[in-house]
């Protein structure tokens, strides 16, 4: 029998204990605005203590749509430390789409921010009285909104009276919406927890760790970015909107020595013409996910950018791969292996598990997957693979294989995947086989239909120079396999994104699904 039985530890707590013992330390930036721990520890008991007092109990939902800032940070974890759970939606998406997000999360309140609150405003009418009563926001004047600052000073500095449990819901995500429909990606404390400690381990976070978070605060990289951060004693700082030049005079201003980025803003911070005027020995680790990173740019990152470059394959959900410094040169295209305690498998399209070498759907397990997806069983049971053992593991939906030192190669996303003539085509390797091409900025691959074929691969350029689409499509046909090859190639200025810089390829089959060839 334990002597001692500790309370596990979660995201408050970690936020208490921070104000308590780092308390005049720097804990966030944002432009001149600078918070010490205690402060950062006094506002978010104010915004918990305040929403309670408002009529809200514990488990109720919390929406926040606001643009980067020290408040949304404050407000975000202010939820979090009250007991309730905070739904932070991605401020690109469609006010049908937010609507839809806060029926769906039942939240009781919303916290908005600059031009979202007019745009939750015009939907109030549709939200109900629970949440219509309770929207807050920040710098606004409208009638019947609350002010940010003076409800969040209306609550007490005190440690929130709650009790929280490990198996509480802490945050819902939702999906980015690139293959359907988003879905709430449900986060209980426990899994915070993991996601936090687990991660300030393998991207090497430590108490002097000075972090750069410039993607939207409610994307999940910029949660691991920031938790990571929390749980080693370190500081936020804030970039309230990414640019390259800017990126870089923060890295050098604040002596940055952790961030979290996309493979977009690496690519833009290696075209930036004055990289090389910038002092970035500051940086220890740094970490591209969201997508796979173009093996070229990882080789430009790795010759041009001080510290350990960390290439992450993870999912909302959980599970994450890390290809380290170590292994970059020798392994540099794969995304990894999975961090210590995670275990993962390839599987055939009848679930059976494959050897090295052979690809197949990703399916694993770890200590922080998602507790589910929010009122989706049908989602929650797409997603689960039933080990032999019992256990539910997560099928991720991506194709990839595993070599013989179990480094994770991706090939592609399972339902990007084209079949042409009974065949399976992954638009990523003939993506890699353009980009090559000198003419060739960017480029999405995807399915048109075919009268021969059924289905058949076209692709979509962002040209660099002036090239003829003939040519290119001849010269690419000569680089791939039969199967693979392009039946045309069509240019655009950009490709649709989403904030975190994945290819919207549901949006570009859309658009050419008219054609057949």
């Amino acid at each position: 029998m334990a002597w001692f039985s500790p309370k596990p530890l979660i995201l408050p707590d970690v936020i208490t204990l921070n104000a308590d013992f780092n308390g005049p330390k720097t804990a966030v930036v944002d432009g001149d605005t600078r918070v010490t721990w205690q402060a950062f520890g006094e506002g978010t008991a104010r915004v918990a203590n305040a929403l309670a007092d408002a009529g809200l109990v514990k488990g109720d939902r919390v929406v926040v749509l606001m643009k980067n800032s020290y408040e949304m940070l404050e407000a975000m974890f202010g939820v979090i430390r009250g007991g309730f759970v905070c739904v932070p939606l991605n401020v690109s998406i469609t006010d049908e789409a937010v609507a839809g997000m806060i029926g769906n999360s039942a939240a009781k309140a919303v916290i908005a921010s600059g031009e979202h609150v007019a745009r939750i405003d015009a939907l109030r009418d549709s939200l109900g009285d629970a949440i219509s009563a309770r929207c807050i926001g920040l710098d606004t004047d409208l009638p019947g909104w609350l002010d940010y600052r003076a409800f969040r000073d209306s609550g007490s500095s005190a440690k929130p009276d709650v009790v929280i449990d490990a198996s509480d819901e802490c945050n819902i995500i939702y999906s980015s919406g690139t293959t359907g429909l988003p879905k709430g990606i449900v986060h209980d404390h426990a899994c915070r927890e993991a996601w936090g400690s687990d991660m300030a381990v393998a991207l090497r976070y430590h108490s002097g760790a000075r972090t750069l978070c410039n993607l939207g605060l409610f994307s999940n990289i910029s949660w691991v970015a920031m938790l990571a951060t929390m749980f080693a004693g370190g500081t936020i700082i804030v970039q309230r909107r990414f640019t390259a030049e800017d990126c870089l005079e923060l890295m050098q201003q604040e002596r940055v020595t952790h961030t979290a980025m996309v493979p977009l803003q690496f690519q833009k911070l290696m075209e930036c013409e004055s990289f090389d005027q910038y002092d970035l020995t500051s940086l220890d680790a740094y970490m591209c996910c969201g997508s796979p990173l173009n093996p070229e740019i990882k080789r430009q990152v790795m010759e041009r950018m001080p510290g350990d470059f960390i290439e992450l394959y993870g999912l909302t959900e959980g599970l994450v791969t890390i290809l380290g410094p170590e292994d970059m040169r020798e392994k540099t295209d794969s995304v990894g292996r999975p961090c210590p305690g995670q275990q993962l498998v390839i599987l055939d399209n009848d679930d059976n598990v494959l050897p090295a070498g052979e690809s197949g759907e990703i399916v694993g397990t770890c200590r922080f997957l998602m507790a589910g997806y929010h009122d989706n069983d049908e989602a929650n049971e797409e997603a689960t693979w039933l080990h032999p053992t019992g256990q539910r593991w997560l099928r991720t939906g991506d194709i990839g294989k595993l070599d013989d030192d179990g480094f994770l190669y991706l090939v592609d996303r399972k339902k990007d995947m084209i079949i042409s003539g009974g065949q399976n085509v992954y638009p990523a390797d003939i993506e890699v086989a353009m980009l090559r091409h000198d003419a060739v900025s960017e480029v999405a691959v995807i399915g048109v239909p075919s009268k021969r074929w059924g289905e058949t691969p076209l692709a979509v350029v962002v040209p660099s120079t002036e090239v003829d689409a003939i040519e290119l499509t001849a010269w690419t046909n000569a680089q791939v396999g039969k199967q693979q090859r392009i039946v045309d190639t069509v240019f655009v200025d950009e490709l649709p994104r989403n904030p975190n810089g994945k290819v919207l390829k549901r949006e570009l089959r859309k658009t050419y699904s008219d054609r057949e060839y």
